[in-house]
């Protein structure tokens, strides 16, 4: 399995599309969309760990960041083609996307019913769309998984210590 480094992830994170701000915060807030008959499969070196159902077409992945030592999430929607997008990042403390992600605009006030306190498109110029997404899923950094209508699920948790990167993919259910 691919090992990103810290620098490639920190970019890859902070790419992503403007114009799916909306669509994706639209279908998270009301948790419609659908994807029709789709699976986030959560899988390592060793095989599948999880597959989880995506009732919506937004999922999003939460970390606490080794840095400021608080939460921040990167929130994706899935196209048709089954690939996802960087929709948005949502972070605990403003530092968080104003420094560490470096994004190009203002982060805002997140909604009242939000996990997280502010929220940013990232940058419109540097889209980032994945067909496969590995991450660190470390005992330090917590990633959990969020699928609206499904219960957060710990990826740090599943992943061992001697091996912590997980992939995440979209398939088809069978």
């Amino acid at each position: 399995m691919r090992r990103p480094l810290a620098v490639v992830v920190a970019a890859l994170v902070c790419l992503g599309t403007l114009g799916a701000v909306s669509a994706a915060a639209l279908a998270a807030a009301s948790g419609h969309g659908g994807t029709g008959g789709r699976s986030l499969v959560v899988r390592n070196d060793d095989g599948e760990l999880a597959r989880v159902p995506l009732g919506a077409d937004t999922f999003a992945v939460s970390y606490r960041n080794s840095i400021y030592g608080t939460v921040a999430e990167e929130r994706y929607v899935v196209q048709a083609d089954g690939s996802y997008r960087l929709a948005e990042i949502a972070a605990d403390q403003l530092a968080v996307l104003e420094e560490y992600y470096g994004v190009p605009g203002a982060p805002v006030a997140a909604g009242p019913n939000d996990r997280r306190n502010f929220v940013v498109p990232p940058a419109p110029s540097r889209p980032a769309v994945f067909e496969t997404l590995s991450i660190a899923a470390t005992d330090l950094g917590q990633r959990t998984l969020y699928v609206p209508g499904e219960p957060p699920l710990d990826l740090w948790r599943l992943a061992g210590d001697d091996d912590p990167y997980v992939e995440l993919d979209i398939k088809e259910t069978p």
